[in-house]
């Protein structure tokens, strides 16, 4: 029996039995955070970050180590949740203005005709309006922190009052309220958290103001060997800027939302940012100092961004408790990718190396996942629809390029679990807006092989577990000749899998 029709054989008696365990099919709510690192959050091993209910899901179910995504970005990651596709088969590779395909096969449409109610409410970003959604309600574009607006149906925009993660949130609960009972459900709760600019809730402001952060490791990375790390345009020191980033000198009348503040909540807003441009012009600083201030200003104000959305998830965990719909709903929480913590110094997402191509997720299902379960294999986001579509006892259909990694969370699983060994990636938006070259490239357990394009043409090979920071790239090393040519003809079967003919022309072209 080939290895194909034994792991398929394995993951259709798992997905008959999980029921077995279960009396009926679960409600099902996936919260989806934007630009969330997971190296920023408690249960990832941060000792500073508060993300008390993040963790609490993963205590109480289970935590994936190595989740990666597909292509570090926005709207693309959201398109691979809803088709369970690579960018080059749903046609959303950049983060532009086209329109994202609401006629293809999308797995919450699945969902609604094998009877569950299903909503989207939040962060949508694609340019297209849901489908596949028996009610919506989403922000326009990126959105808004403050008093944003929200898309109830077309032509139909309203402006709310107050902060977007507990607009949302409220939202979300409320629809969960007037739901038909006799149905399960399905719920996106798509939060605008954690994104640039970084604006937390008012209530917020300052909340790590009393710690210095100990720079990364890797903070003065001098990108040796690595040309297109040393060619992008997302440095601390270089991109990130003092008044729309960091808030210094802030044109408080050109903040989004602002103008919509009760004068009292415009005096907590102006006088806590006041005071952050008074100590800027007080120290008058350049060179590293100037740097690693920008720094401390910009991880706090993302942290501090983080607990409102952190403190939004704790409502959704209580409310489950108090309604007793905990018992039999599977909550997931992730993000649309990783991001950078001042890592390389940088921040933003894009490249492959492990900071963005790794992306938090932690699921929680009461008497199906054991408290406590970690997964080390590797889950791509290409396997979160067939995932959800397999929780629902839906069919997966065959062209999903995913597969469910049920099997790897149920709390009899086996160690020896058959799972991909390999995981491919592929990143294409250049050269704006911030000049990170495209690369595709395979990620194993051990190493990582990448190869970049479109002006730079190099090859990178990364030794994992000697080098867990990726800053000495490996490629051109004569004793490293057999795992390239390994990982090479590993990363061309992903290629051909996954049919991705542009990255299958550059491969064969030799350079």
């Amino acid at each position: 029996m080939k290895k194909s029709v034994l792991v398929l054989l394995c993951l259709i008696s798992f997905s008959s039995g999980i029921f077995a365990q279960t009396k009926e099919r679960p409600n099902i709510i996936f919260i989806f955070s934007d630009d969330h690192a997971y190296q920023s959050i408690g249960a990832y091993g941060n000792k500073l970050a508060k993300t008390p209910n993040i963790d609490r899901i993963a205590r109480e179910g289970a935590l994936l180590t190595n989740n990666l995504v597909t292509n570090s970005i926005c709207g693309p990651s959201r398109a691979t949740l809803l088709t369970g596709k690579y960018s080059h088969i749903n046609g959303y590779k950049n983060n532009d203005r086209t329109k994202f395909d609401i006629t293809q096969q999308l797995f919450p449409d699945l969902l609604q005709k094998g009877g569950y109610q299903t909503a989207w409410i939040g962060k949508l970003h694609l340019n297209s309006l849901p489908t596949g959604f028996d009610y919506w309600n989403i922000l326009p574009g990126q959105g808004i922190y403050y008093n944003p607006q929200f898309i109830t149906a077309p032509n139909d925009t309203i402006r709310k009052e107050g902060y977007v993660a507990d607009i949302i949130t409220e939202s979300s609960l409320d629809w969960i309220n007037k739901r038909d009972e006799k149905k399960p459900f399905f719920l996106v709760v798509g939060q605008k958290s954690v994104h640039r600019e970084w604006h937390p809730d008012l209530q917020d402001l300052g909340a790590y103001d009393d710690i210095n952060f100990p720079l990364p490791e890797t903070f003065y990375d001098d990108y040796a060997g690595r040309a297109a790390a040393k060619d992008q345009d997302m440095s601390i020191e270089k991109t990130m800027r003092l008044k729309e980033d960091l808030k210094v000198h802030l044109d408080y009348d050109r903040v989004p939302g602002y103008k919509f503040f009760s004068p009292e909540k415009k005096k907590i807003f102006k006088d806590y940012y006041d005071k952050i441009t008074k100590e800027f012009d007080d120290k008058k600083l350049s060179g590293k100092a100037l740097t690693e201030w920008k720094y401390q200003r910009y991880i706090k104000d993302y942290l501090a961004t983080a607990n409102g959305l952190d403190r939004n998830i704790g409502k959704i965990l209580d409310y489950l408790d108090k309604t007793g719909l905990s018992k039999n709903t599977v909550v997931i929480y992730a993000s649309d990718q990783g991001f950078y913590m001042g890592e390389h110094g940088w921040f933003d997402k894009r490249f492959i190396y492990e900071e963005s191509l790794k992306t938090p997720f932690v699921i929680r299902y009461p008497g199906v996942i054991k408290p406590g379960t970690k997964v080390e294999k590797l889950v791509s986001n290409i396997d979160w629809a067939p995932t959800v579509l397999d929780l629902a006892g839906a069919k997966i259909p065959a062209d999903i390029q995913g597969k469910s990694f049920l099997p790897l969370l149920d709390k009899n699983a086996k160690a020896n679990t058959p799972w991909r060994d390999a995981a491919y990636y592929h990143y294409y938006e250049f050269p704006e807006p911030h000049h990170v070259y495209p690369h595709f490239g395979v990620r194993t357990k051990r190493y990582k092989l990448v190869r970049f394009y479109g002006g730079i043409d190099t090859w990178e090979l990364f030794d994992l577990e000697k080098d867990p920071h990726e800053v000495k790239n490996v490629y051109g090393e004569k004793a490293n000749e057999a795992i390239i040519k390994s990982l090479k003809a590993q990363l061309k079967t992903l290629i051909v899998q996954y049919k991705d003919d542009e990255a299958l022309k550059l491969f064969n072209s030799g350079k």
